[in-house]
């Protein structure tokens, strides 16, 4: 009777997680959806300043794909918009796995995951955007002109966009799984060498082009925020 009990609290507690899981998506997802319509506002000076910022000249090889773009770049404003929500939901399902990770500890937590998700985004679009597509289209000659499509445009703005954006979380993620205690400082401390050759690795596939100086424009931030995630996670520590 007893072990029928705990399995029936937990079965009643899984499944209260996933009623809360599904009315988080929802809000988001409503969220992002309404945000997204006003960013559909303003897609247009968006897709301008991609261009802009590039100097690449976009075409649409289909009917659709000008609309199509249109509703990618709304959906990508829907999103970054509803991010500091989103990432709140997140951290809020965390606390109610771990009632000592509320209040002020989850407030900097937020505050330092949506700054360092929109600069990584600035960096992105400032630096590393302008300088890889340049480098590419460098590579035109009176004979070979880069005609790019204005859907596959898109989405290689915003793959590298969200991806430098989620990558300069590396810090927060590093201090939140110090403080849940599933890893320590001086593991990630061990972990140097293999950091920076996953640091490049993963550099080398995110920076649009192949030269090296873009990879260092991505690596060198990358193992900085390692490194300023072990002073967090040192500091964490002593609290």
């Amino acid at each position: 009777m007893k072990t029928s009990s705990r399995v029936a609290i937990n079965m009643k507690r899984i499944l209260n997680g996933m009623d809360t899981i599904r009315h988080s998506l929802i809000r988001i997802g409503l969220l992002v959806l309404l945000l997204s319509v006003g960013g559909y506002l303003v897609a247009g000076r968006i897709l301008g300043y991609l261009q802009k910022a590039t100097g690449a000249h976009i075409v649409a090889y289909g009917l659709p794909d000008a609309f199509i773009g249109y509703i990618s770049v709304s959906l990508a404003i829907g999103l970054a918009a509803a991010l500091p929500f989103i990432l709140y939901e997140m951290l809020v399902m965390v606390s109610r796995q771990f009632p000592e990770f509320s209040g002020r500890m989850r407030l900097g937590f937020w505050l330092a995951s949506v700054a360092l998700f929109y600069l990584g985004v600035f960096f992105c679009l400032s630096i590393t955007l302008p300088y890889g597509s340049r480098f590419l289209l460098d590579f035109e000659t009176d004979r070979i002109k880069a005609v790019i499509s204005v859907r596959k445009f898109i989405d290689f703005c915003l793959v590298f966009t969200y991806g430098f954006g989620l990558i300069f979380e590396l810090p927060v993620a590093m201090l939140l799984l110090g403080k849940l205690g599933l890893v320590t400082v001086e593991k990630m401390a061990g972990f140097r060498r293999y950091a920076i050759l996953a640091i490049t690795v993963v550099s080398a596939i995110l920076t649009p082009t192949p030269d090296i100086f873009n990879l260092v424009l991505m690596a060198v931030p990358l193992y900085l925020l390692f490194e300023v995630g072990i002073i967090g996670m040192r500091i964490g520590r002593k609290r």
